[in-house]
């Protein structure tokens, strides 16, 4: 894959489940193939979104098999490499390259948040077991490992290195990058109710989550915003904003999996010890996602 392949909109997709938790291996496939059928440019299995953290390694590896096999070389498969320690990182990373996934989004190390020098250092190893295109992801809200632009210089001689997620939030994350790095790296918005400014401010791509039930709006607003029409980007990303909210939670899982059932394409239920929503919670969501429906672009409509 080359590095102008990264670029785009690449959902974060979950990872669906019977009643019972176990992986749905047809619904996880229906739902890449709608995707991509809807124009994404790429796609990343079991990330946070995916409930990594409720899955065993090998049922990681599964999911990024479902996901190959429906993709169909279409679009690249990132695997996300969100493992407790970077032994077992790079003990997924080689049954992954086994399979041959295209590339990989890096969180780091969870449960242990490190400090620059060894989160890094995590990095450097890991890229190099993976030899394909790595995403760093770099979340310090969820998983209290910063790693600023002036680490990511120190990390521009990282061969394997190719792209950026950045969520920390701070949209001004992305300008720093760029006067830091300038274009060593490709860099994706990991936050989905910042698209439009950190596109805008000239981030290669978008990390969707809601973008899983709407992916062809997501991609017009990334088309709207490369072709330099501002104005319908604006009108587009006003009208799904209320929804990116919902990505943007503890409860994001069961906001963006209930967005799916309530659109059709796709099933609420999670591992526990997440729960569906109820109650107001659910009330909530619901109103939301009604209010986008009656008001949908016909223009960007994702078609089933």
């Amino acid at each position: 894959m080359l590095k102008s392949d990264l670029r785009g909109v690449f959902p974060a997709v979950t990872t669906k489940f019977h009643a019972d938790e176990r992986i749905d291996a047809e619904g996880t496939a229906r739902h890449i193939d709608f995707q991509i059928r809807n124009g994404i440019h790429g796609l990343v299995t079991c990330g946070s979104l995916g409930e990594a953290s409720t899955l065993s390694l090998e049922e990681k590896v599964e999911v990024a098999r479902i996901a190959l096999k429906a993709a169909e070389g279409r679009v690249p498969v990132l695997a996300n490499v969100s493992e407790t320690s970077t032994r077992e990182a790079l003990r997924y990373v080689k049954a992954c390259n086994d399979i041959g996934v295209a590339g990989y989004m890096l969180m780091p190390a969870v449960m242990y948040p490190g400090d620059a020098r060894e989160s890094m250092q995590h990095v450097r190893t890991v890229c190099e077991a993976a030899a394909r295109p790595v995403m760093l992801y770099n979340n310090p809200v969820a998983y209290r490992v910063d790693l600023l632009p002036q680490h990511m210089q120190e990390l521009a001689d990282c061969e394997w290195l190719w792209a950026i997620k950045e969520s920390s939030g701070d949209i001004r994350r992305i300008t720093d990058l760029r006067n830091t790095v300038g274009d060593r790296y490709q860099l994706f918005i990991g936050v989905d109710d910042l698209a439009y400014e950190a596109l805008t401010l000239g981030a290669d791509g978008v990390l969707a989550g809601v973008g899983c039930a709407f992916p062809r709006e997501t991609v017009a607003l990334y088309e709207l915003v490369q072709s330099g029409d501002f104005d319908e980007a604006l009108k587009l990303y006003r009208w799904m904003t209320p929804m990116l909210h919902l990505d943007v939670s503890t409860k994001l899982v069961q906001n963006l999996k209930l967005i799916d059932a309530l659109v059709g394409v796709g099933s609420e239920h999670v591992r526990a010890p997440r729960l569906p929503l109820v109650g107001q919670e659910r009330e909530r969501v619901e109103r939301i996602v009604r209010q986008a429906l009656a008001t949908r672009p016909v223009a960007y409509q994702s078609r089933p």
